[in-house]
């Protein structure tokens, strides 16, 4: 059978991060009020996680309202219009309703309509998730200018009695928009998955169960020393795979932004990569908290905030958690 040649889309060879944006939750709950229902102290918290408060977001502010707030940022400084922008994802394991997604009414609320929108789920590595799938659909011609948000309100989702993961968690939102480059400024991003851990850390409860009445409200929790040991030992090694993918050493980047899960995990990988002192690592979770899939956006905001002279180095991000999924890139910092 005969047909015309069909056209196959193509886009420009490289993309770059523009623009970073950043909401929190507006409260900052110290470790002394969460001690109670686990029976822990500040300082068994401190000592564990590195948090001494966590940012949570008030009862009448949404998932939604924090993306919306965190992207408003991005796509200013961004310096486009928000016309400009025809592709939005959402990374995010705490939008309260299935569909519609965050991501598309986001969209509407910044002016992007009738951008491409979707919602995504890969936990705590959702955010470089979402940059992969931001760099690669530009490259191929599906987008032009991307809105890449990391969106969470985890208090909806956290038992205050749980002593494995309640205290970690904080609300919050991280956005930056990824457009094209004239030279290469992220490199190829090294992710995957371990579904066979899926247990480690996760919801205990399905929803269809609690509608049932077979189980209560679904909420987060982890089998602490078996993530903290994947975190430790495995995914230092994606960290060195993305530096050598990448064609680069650690001694060239100016930054290394992991998932903000654990100021000891945090710690070690620096050690395991050998990061010079001249990297600035961020440690964004002394005072918000693990964000999932908002931490590494958050952590780069504070970081360009505090240290503005790293805008344009080069920058390590890992994100893993929950499924137990991963990825990681090196970028320019915008």
């Amino acid at each position: 059978m005969t047909h015309p040649t069909l056209t196959q889309s193509t886009g420009p060879a490289h993309t770059r991060l523009l623009s970073v944006g950043a909401a929190r939750g507006e409260n900052a709950v110290p470790n002394d009020d969460l001690v109670g229902p686990i029976d822990s102290s500040d300082e068994w918290i401190r000592q564990r996680t590195g948090i001494i408060t966590r940012t949570r977001a008030g009862a009448d502010v949404s998932a939604l309202d924090l993306a919306t707030d965190a992207a408003r940022e991005a796509v200013e400084r961004s310096g486009l219009s928000p016309d400009q922008i025809d592709l939005v994802i959402v990374a995010t394991i705490s939008n309260p309703q299935q569909t519609p997604s965050i991501a598309a009414v986001v969209a509407d609320r910044v002016g992007a309509n009738p951008a491409a929108a979707y919602d995504m789920n890969a936990a705590c590595a959702g955010y470089a998730y979402a940059v992969a799938q931001a760099d690669a659909l530009i490259r191929a011609g599906a987008a032009r200018h991307a809105l890449v948000i990391g969106a969470e309100k985890l208090s909806d989702v956290v038992d205050p009695a749980d002593r494995s993961i309640s205290f970690l968690l904080g609300d919050g939102a991280g956005a930056v928009v990824v457009g094209p480059s004239d030279t290469p400024a992220i490199a190829p991003t090294v992710w995957g998955s371990d579904g066979s851990k899926a247990g480690a850390v996760g919801m205990n409860h399905t929803l269809v169960e609690f509608r049932d009445g077979a189980a209560p409200w679904p909420t987060l929790r982890q089998e602490g020393q078996t993530v903290f040991r994947w975190a430790v030992w495995d995914m230092a090694k994606v960290a060195q795979q993305a530096l050598d993918a990448a064609g680069i050493q650690a001694s060239d980047l100016a930054a290394f932004l992991p998932h903000q899960a654990n100021m000891r995990i945090i710690d070690e990988f620096a050690k395991q990569l050998k990061l010079p002192e001249s990297v600035v690592i961020g440690r964004d979770i002394a005072t918000t908290g693990n964000t999932s899939a908002a931490s590494i956006p958050l952590a780069m905001h504070r970081l360009l905030e505090e240290h503005p002279e790293l805008s344009g180095g080069l920058a390590l991000q890992i994100g893993f958690g929950a499924g137990l999924v991963f990825g990681a890139q090196v970028v320019v910092l915008p």
